[in-house]
C-alpha cells in the first residue's frame, strides 16, 4: 500500500512539475493542480496509512488514525481550491488582454 501510494505522489509531481514547465497558461495552472493533490495525498499518508480504524480514541478502541492530517488534507483542499479560481481567473484576464495563453517574455515582431 505504501509503494503504491509513494508512486502516486512521485506521478502527480513529476506530471505537475512538467505542466508547470509549459509555456501556456492552462497547463500551469493544471500543473499547480497537480502538485497540490500530490502534497495532499502526502499530508494523507504522513497520518499512517490505516484501514477500518476510527479518526478519534473512545471506549473499547485500541488503535485509531491520527486525526491531524485530515484536518490538513480538508483545509489545503479548500486553500487550494480558492487559489485556482484565483489563477484561471488571472490567466483569463491575461488572455483577453493579450490575445493569446503563452506566459513567455519575449514579445513578437508584429505587436502581438
Amino acid at each position: 500500500m505504501e509503494v503504491l501510494v509513494a508512486s502516486a505522489i512521485g506521478v502527480l509531481t513529476a506530471a505537475g512539475i512538467y505542466m508547470i514547465l509549459r509555456l501556456r497558461t492552462f497547463p500551469v495552472v493544471v500543473g499547480m493542480s497537480l502538485l497540490s493533490y500530490a502534497v495532499n495525498v502526502f499530508l494523507f499518508a504522513t497520518g499512517r496509512l490505516v484501514i477500518n480504524q476510527p479518526p478519534i480514541l473512545r471506549e473499547g478502541v485500541t488503535s485509531y488514525t491520527d486525526p491531524i492530517p485530515q484536518a490538513l488534507v480538508l483545509t489545503a483542499i479548500v486553500i487550494s481550491f480558492g487559489m485556482t479560481a484565483v489563477v484561471v481567473m488571472l490567466a483569463l484576464g491575461a488572455f483577453i488582454e493579450a490575445g493569446n495563453d503563452r506566459i513567455d517574455l519575449e514579445q513578437e515582431e508584429d505587436g502581438r
